[in-house]
């Protein structure tokens, strides 16, 4: 049953300095397997797709997550590491036919231990973002975020992800049957692909929150109580559907710290997926493409200062020219494409390891500094 619950705190939408964003979510170590042989390894976890783009997108940002001892990538955004816990691993199983776009079968193959309420921070946050992919998020954890944060993003894989119990076969579960349902009231934006949509009633749920569902190919569209719009997909060339949908995320919430609409903030959102599936594992952006995008940003902002906010502090409102904001975004792509193999930008796409890695304990006190990632895939010995 779902309960109104008025926040603590009314947000208020602002176009001065960018806001600070909380990303909560743990790192993962990502196998990427086709046709029955590793194809890659990754630094994975929607939190590492989003905190990339929120460091592209030069938007301030504290993270919360876990992982065990053997965490083998240099990162300078600092997890909490669990001493007596192993860092979650997925395993990745994907065949691609001639369309190259046939679905993924993922596994969880090890858990890191949940993040629980106290791991967060004493602190508020203008925009909280739910982003657990291994069921790390607890409900009474969202509960403390929608308590911090003035206005809460839930990709709702954290919320209906399930797993076998045998070989760790990711299923989701109906929404309603969660102990997450009753939240919905407090949750600003609740994110889901179309595959994860079914799992729960859109038209009801819009009634509580506004409801973003992504459609790859389709790019995206924004329901919320009192209306809905689609907003256009950029072309892309998959190579890798992993972390699409969490850079979309990223590039949506990026936009909106620093003073987009809706509607504009998710073509921003459609731009960072479909740069994200045209490389294996965490993206490397090319920095003038990054640059291109700020400038952009900056000059579509300036057109509605003074829009009246709506639900949660948000403009739903469509403004003149969106049309052309995709168009010179899709520009700059098409001028600035990041070419990993002899890479002509500065991308710096060599891969990082760490052997052995000096985090901090899991003391129940959160660890939180600025992201910033120098990562790339790490591929297997042999392979592109």
């Amino acid at each position: 049953m779902v309960t109104t619950t008025t926040p603590s705190h009314k947000p208020t939408h602002q176009t001065g300095p960018a806001r600070r964003v909380l990303i909560v979510g743990n790192y993962c170590h990502d196998v990427l397997i086709q046709n029955g042989a590793v194809k890659a390894e990754s630094l994975g976890g929607a939190a590492s797709f989003i905190s990339n783009v929120l460091n592209g997108m030069s938007v301030p940002c504290n993270l919360v997550a876990k992982v065990g001892r053997d965490f083998k990538y240099a990162i300078n955004h600092v997890p909490i590491q669990v001493p007596c816990s192993k860092t979650t691993v997925f395993h990745a199983y994907f065949d691609l036919g001639e369309d190259r776009n046939q679905d993924r079968v993922l596994k969880r193959v090890c858990a890191c231990d949940p993040i629980r309420p106290q791991d967060l921070p004493d602190a508020r946050f203008d925009f909280g973002m739910a982003v657990g992919v291994g069921g790390e998020i607890l409900p009474e954890t969202l509960e403390k975020m929608l308590d911090i944060c003035d206005v809460v993003f839930v990709d709702i894989q954290a919320l209906i992800r399930d797993f076998d119990g045998v070989d760790g076969t990711v299923k989701l579960v109906n929404l309603q049957e969660t102990g997450f349902y009753p939240l919905l009231p407090r949750i600003g934006v609740l994110k889901a692909s179309t595959e994860e949509a079914v799992y729960m009633d859109v038209e009801e749920v819009r009634k509580w929150c506004c409801v973003v569902v992504t459609n790859g190919k389709q790019g995206c569209k924004v329901c919320w109580r009192d209306g809905e719009f689609g907003v256009s997909p950029f072309l892309a060339n998959q190579e890798d559907p992993t972390g699409a949908g969490d850079s979309f995320l990223g590039g949506f919430v990026a936009g909106l710290v620093q003073g987009l609409t809706v509607p504009d903030a998710a073509l921003l959102g459609n731009l960072f997926g479909s740069l994200t599936v045209e490389q294996i594992g965490l993206p490397k952006f090319n920095p003038r493409l990054l640059q291109s995008m700020k400038d952009e940003v900056q000059r579509r902002k300036m057109l509605y200062l003074n829009y009246e906010s709506g639900d949660n502090g948000l403009l739903f409102v469509k403004p003149a020219g969106h049309e052309d904001f995709h168009a010179s975004l899709n520009a700059a792509k098409l001028r600035y494409p990041c070419l990993i193999r002899g890479c002509q930008c500065d991308c710096q796409s060599s891969p990082t390891v760490v052997k052995q890695s000096n985090l901090p304990l899991c003391t129940g006190e959160p660890n939180l500094v600025n992201p910033v990632y120098e990562e790339q895939i790490q591929t297997v010995e042999g392979k592109p």
